[in-house]
C-alpha cells in the first residue's frame, strides 16, 4: 500500500509541475532566441519555480514507490497524471470539466485498478537481475526508442509527434527501470554500491537524452497527438521489463483477460482525455508546449 500512496503523490507532483509550468509558458511572446531564451524568461517567474520544486517532489516520491514495490506495480499508476492535470487546470485555467473527462477519468481510474488487481505483480529483485539480463532488456529498449524516433524523424508531420511519442515513452519507461535498480543497489549496498553501478550513470546520459526527445515531439504536433503514445508506451516498458528482467510475479491464466480489458480502458480513456480544451490551451507554439510539458520529463 505504501509503494501505491507514493506512486499516486508522483502523479499528483507531476500534474502539478505541468501545470503551473504551463501557466507560466502560456503568456509567453514568440521570440528569436530558441528554448535556452524561453527557460531563462520562465525561470524569473515564481508559478514555474513552483513546478520545478513539485517536478522534484513528484520524482522524489516515484524513486520511494519503487523502491518499496515492484516496478509492474508502481509505473501503471503514473498515467493517473493526466487526469488530475485536468483537474487541476480546471481550477487554474478557470474552466470547466465536461461530462465526457468526468467519464473518461472514471473510466482510466476503473481501467487501473482492473489491470492492478488483474495482475497483483509482487516480487523480483533489480539489485540481483543478471548482468546479462540487463543488458538484454536496456539494448532491446534502446533499440525499440530509436527504431520509432528513425521512422518518427522520416514521417509526414501529421504522424511524427506519435511516433516521436512513442520513443520519448519508451525511453521514460526505461528511465524509471533504472531508477528502480539504481534504488535496489542503494539498499543493498548504500551510496558506493550506487556510485559503482552502471545504472546510474545510464541514467545520467539517457535522461537528458530523453528529455530533449521529449521537446522534439512535442514540437513536432499538437499534445493531443503525442501524448497518448508517450503515456502508455511508458508503463507498457516498465512491466515487460519487470517481469522480464527482474523476475516480477504476475497472475496469468484467466486473469490475462481482464488485464487486457483493464489496459484497453486506459487507452481509450487517455485518447479521450487528451482531447480536451483544457490541455490544448496554450499550445501556440511549439515553444510553449515544451515549457509546458516539461515536467513529463520525470521517469
Amino acid at each position: 500500500m505504501l509503494s501505491i500512496a507514493l506512486a499516486v503523490l508522483a502523479a499528483v507532483g507531476n500534474a502539478v509541475a505541468s501545470v503551473l509550468q504551463r501557466r507560466a509558458g502560456a503568456d509567453q511572446p514568440e521570440e528569436q532566441g530558441g528554448p535556452i531564451t524561453l527557460l531563462w524568461r520562465l525561470a524569473h517567474r515564481p508559478d514555474w519555480l513552483g513546478g520545478i520544486a513539485a517536478l522534484i517532489a513528484g520524482f522524489l516520491c516515484q524513486a520511494a514507490a519503487l523502491a518499496t514495490g515492484p516496478i509492474a506495480l508502481v509505473q501503471p499508476i503514473l498515467v493517473l497524471e493526466l487526469a488530475f492535470t485536468l483537474v487541476l487546470a480546471q481550477a487554474v485555467f478557470r474552466s470547466s470539466l465536461h461530462l465526457r473527462e468526468w467519464g473518461a477519468i472514471a473510466g482510466m481510474s476503473a481501467g487501473l485498478a482492473a489491470l492492478l488487481y488483474a495482475l497483483q505483480p509482487s516480487g523480483g529483485d533489480p539489485a540481483h537481475a543478471s548482468a546479462i539480463a540487463w543488458i538484454l532488456g536496456v539494448a532491446a529498449a534502446l533499440a525499440l526508442s530509436v527504431v520509432f524516433a528513425v521512422v518518427g524523424y522520416r514521417s509526414a508531420h501529421s504522424r511524427r509527434a506519435a511516433f516521436l511519442g512513442l520513443a520519448t515513452g519508451v525511453g521514460f519507461g526505461l528511465t524509471a527501470v533504472l531508477l528502480a535498480g539504481i534504488s535496489a543497489i542503494y539498499a543493498l549496498s548504500g551510496a558506493g554500491g550506487v556510485l559503482a553501478a552502471p545504472q546510474t550513470y545510464l541514467l545520467v546520459v539517457l535522461g537528458p537524452v530523453f528529455f530533449f526527445l521529449l521537446q522534439k515531439s512535442l514540437q513536432a504536433g499538437s499534445l493531443v497527438a503525442a501524448q497518448p503514445a508517450l503515456t502508455l508506451s511508458n508503463p507498457v516498458i516498465a512491466i515487460v521489463f519487470g517481469i522480464v528482467v527482474f523476475g516480477e510475479q504476475v497472475h496469468t491464466g484467466g486473469w490475462v483477460a481482464l488485464s487486457v480489458v483493464g489496459a484497453a480502458a486506459i487507452a481509450a480513456c487517455t485518447v479521450a482525455l487528451t482531447r480536451s480544451p483544457l490541455l490544448q490551451d496554450g499550445e501556440s507554439s511549439g515553444s510553449d508546449v515544451a515549457a509546458g510539458d516539461a515536467s513529463r520529463c520525470s521517469p
